[in-house]
């Protein structure tokens, strides 16, 4: 089952003058993509191979903020997983579950440089209309870095049940699982 369940095609939106836009990642785009993982979550690092694997698992998730194929400026990974439940952080996996029925946001960061240019909004909006295009209802988060209120911002809730906070120990103190229903 990939992202994408029917063909959706449209540009992905262009917010300022400067050139940069979002674009599909490619492999070329990987080492950006640790760099600014690297200062963006400095305390939950995840490796190129962990990168290059999501990239792999689902290309149509994978974006870049970008000057046309220069180097990215930001990145959003996402991919159909299992609701209640988050990958492992750093890990590899080797398919897309079966049993998957949400739209898992793995990650989103941004150069220091170009945070606060409504970015994340363009990107997370793109997200939320390719994934309801493609028939999926839900978009889920784990939020790190007390990044809580950002997320509510966009749209998600916190999402709290019994054992949810074992399930997260792997993403630090603080982290909270997010749902952000997409039903119309």
């Amino acid at each position: 089952m990939e992202f994408q369940r029917g063909p959706v095609q449209r540009p992905l939106p262009r917010l300022s003058d400067d050139g940069l836009t979002w674009r599909a990642m490619t492999a070329a785009d990987l080492d950006a993509v640790v760099d600014i993982a690297a200062v963006g979550f400095p305390d939950h690092f995840e490796g190129r191979d962990c990168f290059a694997n999501r990239l792999a698992l689902n290309p149509a998730g994978c974006f870049v903020l970008a000057v046309g194929e220069g180097p990215a400026k930001g990145y959003l990974i996402a991919y159909p997983w299992r609701a209640g439940d988050a990958p492992a952080l750093d890990t590899l996996i080797e398919a897309v579950p079966d049993d998957a029925s949400v739209v898992y946001l793995h990650d989103l960061a941004l150069d220091p440089m170009v945070r606060g240019g409504g970015w994340s909004r363009a990107i997370v909006e793109r997200l939320a209309q390719d994934a309801l295009a493609a028939g999926w209802r839900t978009l889920t988060l784990v939020a790190v870095n007390d990044a809580a209120p950002f997320w509510e911002r966009h749209g998600f809730t916190v999402f709290d049940k019994a054992g949810m906070a074992d399930k997260l120990a792997g993403y630090g103190p603080g982290s909270r699982y997010m749902v952000r229903d997409l039903n119309p």
